[in-house]
């Protein structure tokens, strides 16, 4: 897992790292059963307050996607992507779904206009 040391100013810290490893998650560079980083090489490679770090990897635990074993690390709990996606999913068509609609239909964009513009199976994107 790379995580980069970019931040902006939106969120906490901790909140970017958190989302971070969420992503790492969602597109499989960290797997189930995976050991996450230990805090110290997470504060260390991204300049961090090692508390913050680990207030991360706290907010990981409280929403059940990691677990900490004793004297190993933090781990990746089976499960964790599939939780991720239903979360992901249900956001995207309950909070971004009706503004994308809403613009769409404000342009005045057709089902056949989206379609025409949408990337083929086997084209590069």
């Amino acid at each position: 897992m790379m995580l980069s040391p970019e931040w902006t100013d939106d969120q906490p810290i901790y909140r970017q790292l958190r989302d971070k490893v969420v992503a790492s998650i969602l597109d499989g560079s960290l797997k189930e059963g995976e050991p996450l980083p230990s805090v110290r090489s997470v504060a260390v490679d991204l300049q961090i307050n090692p508390i913050t770090a680990s207030k991360a990897y706290q907010e990981l635990v409280m929403d059940q996607l990691v677990e900490k074993r004793r004297g190993l690390g933090m781990f990746v709990i089976d499960g964790a992507r599939a939780k991720l996606l239903e979360g992901e999913k249900r956001h995207f068509l309950e909070q971004e779904w009706p503004r994308i609609l809403q613009r769409i239909e404000q342009l005045g964009l057709t089902a056949e206009d989206l379609l025409a513009r949408a990337p083929k199976p086997g084209d590069a994107q």
